[in-house]
């Protein structure tokens, strides 16, 4: 029987969206892993390979597509009380545009949290969400928290899409104030997993970057992000949570991290002259990447802690260093190399200075 009340829920179906994909396939794995959970649903549209298939364990995947009203027979006729919303868009799918990608997302998510208004049983919806709604401009603060909104806009579609999403989300909790929502902001998320789909950029020997800017980058381990998830799903917290690893980096330490070469351009360039020095890497940039390299985006994760209770294990230089290690780069130029000539330049810059006092 499904508990009563928002803080004593105790998940015992739950439903994961995006179960074919690494994200909502790695939670609905650790959901199984939980013995007081009776039942888990992995839901996608397209069919996990049989590998993916083998990681769900127990679970039960279910061929579905959230935007059609039919999703209701598998909440209603499962008894779904914990909804997972793990499947979003951040780039439009391979033969398809931006037209796709914001009917996946939008009209996918809107569909689904109206079958969770309507389900008596729903007792708990968990939204995978993104800093990206804080969009990233010269007026921001050094850290985000999570009353605060952009400063300029964010021009970008997925930006755009988890905007209108979360204010699903907080609809859905006004009208159903017996389901605790939570909102999971995650940083930029890396990893030795996700190294085929990040690691263009620095792949190269020359990595361009923004001429006076050095944007502070605040990361997340992919396996701090499926953690995040797997908690939020398990515990009855409701609200906005911000997720990043501690610490920063900034752009021009990444460049040297990853042993590369930096070329600072005028933004103008940037966008231009360096999409060309990259050939086809920079052109798979989003707008929400191009802007986040010009600004980056710190979080505040005071939050995280004092009510979600959740620890990331990688602070966000470890989450790079795993990642360019994922991606088996071979350094153009040795970081250590670089670390100790200009600790011998200061040395000599201060030598010199105290010679004139």
């Amino acid at each position: 029987m499904v508990s009563e009340g928002r803080e004593g829920h105790v998940p015992r179906v739950v439903l994961v969206t995006g179960a074919s994909r690494y994200f909502g396939g790695t939670v609905v794995s650790r959901l199984a892993q939980d013995p007081g959970i009776e039942r888990i649903l992995a839901v996608d549209t397209m069919t996990p390979g049989r590998e993916a298939l083998r990681r769900i364990g127990r679970a039960e995947f279910v061929r579905a597509d959230i935007r059609n009203p039919l999703i209701r027979k598998v909440i209603d006729g499962g008894g779904v009380d914990t909804v997972v919303h793990a499947a979003v868009m951040s780039r439009p799918p391979a033969g398809g545009g931006r037209t796709v990608m914001k009917d996946h997302n939008v009209l996918g998510a809107m569909q689904l949290f109206a079958v969770c208004q309507k389900a008596p049983s729903v007792r708990r919806v968990v939204l995978r969400s993104s800093s990206a709604v804080y969009g990233c401009s010269a007026k921001d603060p050094a850290k985000f928290s999570e009353e605060m909104s952009a400063r300029r806009p964010p021009r970008g579609g997925f930006a755009h899409d988890m905007i209108e999403i979360e204010g699903y989300v907080r609809g859905l909790a006004r009208r159903r104030p017996d389901i605790a929502t939570s909102i999971l902001r995650f940083a930029p998320i890396v990893g030795p997993r996700l190294a085929a789909h990040g690691t263009q950029y620095f792949g190269w020997p020359i990595a361009p970057t923004v001429f006076g800017r050095d944007a502070r980058i605040q990361l997340l381990h992919e396996e701090d992000a499926v953690a995040a998830l797997t908690a939020a799903a398990q515990t009855a917290a409701s609200g906005t949570y911000n997720i990043a690893g501690d610490g920063a980096l900034t752009l021009s330490q990444a460049v040297r991290r990853a042993g590369r070469i930096e070329l600072p351009l005028p933004f103008t360039l940037f966008r231009t002259a360096g999409r060309l020095l990259m050939g086809p890497v920079m052109h798979q940039f989003s707008t929400e990447q191009l802007d986040y390299f010009h600004f980056g985006c710190g979080l505040d994760t005071t939050r995280m802690r004092a009510e979600l209770g959740f620890e990331p294990r990688w602070t966000t230089v470890q989450a790079f260093d795993d990642f360019i290690g994922g991606a088996a780069l071979r350094p153009v130029v040795d970081p250590a190399w670089i670390d100790a000539a200009e600790h011998k330049l200061l040395g000599l810059l201060g030598a010199g200075t105290g010679a004139h006092q």
